[in-house]
């Protein structure tokens, strides 16, 4: 054990070193004034990284032995890698965060599917569901999930990492920070109990159905974040919501309560990715009206994943506290901004394929930018370039340094 203790105490050091620089107010800073509407820039940020293929010079090599030590472990690598190697303007808080610990009962159904990976130290695999849902009276199968705060374990683990390194980095418990896992997704959740096809048809043929299935989960969305409120389990100081930029001093202006953290104290998170085709009448008819409901009690709302959304800005405005935008690489982004102005921000997602070019043809990284950048500046958008879901870099570090690179260049060319 005194072993493990020594590794997280040295890279606890090196992680210190980074996250008590003036420089990290400063991007804070920098992040915020996006979020606010009143940008001293665009800025940059990369995520969901293929870790397995990085480690080029053995700093992601976990040498811990103890199963929680070395999640530690693998957070405080992976970070002084990222600073290191293609650090973007990515924003290193000031301490470890012990989340807190928190069991789910579920919702009553499970997903059953196959899965098919093309690289089996990759996470990233393809998935064939098997449909479950045939009647509105198979709904009544969903139950509420049922939430509860370990706090016996949550203050064990703050106590065990806090005694190894908190000397050094200091260790604070926290909620859990709102984005995927726990935003508004019903449909993502329903593209699990169903295939593609059956979900679109249902759409047409079983309008019942699917209206059935949306409000049900809308429902356990609204009842679980009841609980994570009575609960205290929400983050108010988290540095991202799902990969995208947190910080904002207009969302700080609402009171907190660090004792009952509220919804209004957060970010919310809305998406629908498999209505990714549908028109914008029926992306309204079948979650805008949910989303509504499920995201009002929030402080600020991203809404979006990778479903396009040019074509769509109209029916998103409804949504309460909007302030964010998720504009893939399927959408046009100059009809994005110019729908959008400066009434929100737009999380850019430039094309994670094209990452494989970096290196070898750095002008196909720069001609996407450039046009991504231009468009928000030309309608004076608020703008993150968020380089996200990257399933490979085909083992090549450099693809991630020359893109953070040339995003850097771009942007200070503007």
């Amino acid at each position: 054990m005194n072993h493990d203790v020594a590794i997280l105490r040295n890279l606890a050091n090196q992680y210190a070193q980074i996250a008590h620089q003036n420089e990290m107010d400063r991007v804070w800073e920098l992040h915020a004034s996006v979020n606010d509407l009143h940008p001293q820039r665009p800025i940059v940020l990369i995520d969901e990284l293929p870790w397995h293929e990085l480690n080029v010079d053995g700093s992601l090599t976990l040498q811990c032995e103890d199963p929680e030590f070395r999640q530690v472990e693998e957070y405080l690598r992976q970070t002084l890698f990222q600073h290191k190697y293609f650090p973007g303007d990515m924003l290193v808080k000031p301490y470890f965060s012990v989340v807190k610990t928190v069991h789910h009962t579920g919702i009553g159904v499970d997903v059953k599917e196959t899965t098919l990976s093309g690289d089996d130290k990759n996470s990233v695999v393809s998935h064939k569901y098997e449909n479950q849902f045939h009647s509105i009276e198979e709904v009544e199968m969903l139950q509420n999930d049922v939430v509860t705060y370990d706090r016996e374990d949550s203050l064990r683990r703050l106590d065990k990492i806090s005694e190894a390194i908190a000397d050094i980095l200091p260790v604070k418990l926290t909620g859990e920070e709102t984005g995927y896992g726990i935003g508004h997704k019903a449909w993502d959740t329903i593209a699990t109990f169903m295939s593609v096809d059956d979900l679109l048809y249902n759409l047409i043929d079983e309008p019942e159905l699917m209206h059935a299935l949306v409000r049900r989960l809308t429902d356990i969305f609204i009842d679980m974040i009841r609980q994570y409120e009575e609960q205290n389990l929400l983050n108010p100081d988290s540095t991202y919501v799902h990969c995208s930029a947190a910080a904002s001093r207009d969302l700080q202006k609402n009171p907190i309560d660090y004792e009952h953290v509220k919804a209004s104290n957060v970010w919310g998170r809305g998406l629908a990715q498999i209505l990714a085709t549908v028109s914008p009448a029926m992306h309204d008819e079948f979650e805008i009206q949910y989303a509504i409901e499920a995201l009002r009690p929030f402080g600020m709302v991203y809404y979006g994943c990778c479903e396009p959304l040019d074509q769509k800005i109209d029916i998103l405005r409804q949504i309460p506290n909007l302030r964010k935008i998720s504009i893939t690489p399927w959408a046009d982004i100059r009809v994005a901004a110019e729908a959008i102005g400066k009434d929100y921000v737009i999380s850019a997602k430039p094309n994670p394929a094209n990452l494989l070019y970096a290196a070898s043809d750095p002008d196909v990284i720069r001609k996407e930018l450039r046009s991504l950048l231009h468009a928000c500046r030309e309608n004076q958008t608020p703008c993150e370039l968020l380089l996200k879901d990257i399933s490979t870099v085909k083992y090549n570090l450099q693809n991630l340094v020359v893109w953070n690179q040339i995003a850097r260049e771009e942007i200070e060319s503007l």
